[in-house]
């Protein structure tokens, strides 16, 4: 039978070795990943990203991900787990337990 898993993503195994390849294919050239990292250039580069990346963050990031992490994950999805894996510690029923439907003989 033919296979049919289409996901083709990339692994993080696949990306370590590429890293590890890339390495080698440089020092093979010749460059030395220690003297272009620490080259002023390259600092002068970094502190530029870096401080353009803290501004996107202090601007349009930081307001929206607060939100979603303590308002909408904190306070609906982590509460609740907590809540209900206390229950189970205690033997007593879970919101599950409690939401589902009961058979109704009469």
């Amino acid at each position: 039978m033919k296979n049919l898993n289409t996901n083709r993503g990339i692994s993080l195994l696949k990306i370590i070795i590429l890293v590890f390849v890339a390495i080698l294919i440089l020092g093979y050239f010749g460059i030395s990943l220690r003297k272009t990292v620490e080259s002023p250039t390259t600092q002068d580069n970094l502190h530029y990203v870096g401080g353009g990346t803290k501004s996107v963050w202090d601007r349009y990031l930081k307001d929206p991900v607060h939100y979603i992490w303590q308002d909408v994950w904190v306070n609906i999805f982590w509460r609740s787990f907590i809540s209900n894996m206390e229950r189970i510690r205690d033997g007593k029923p879970t919101d599950f337990e409690k939401a589902a439907p009961t058979p109704n003989f009469k």
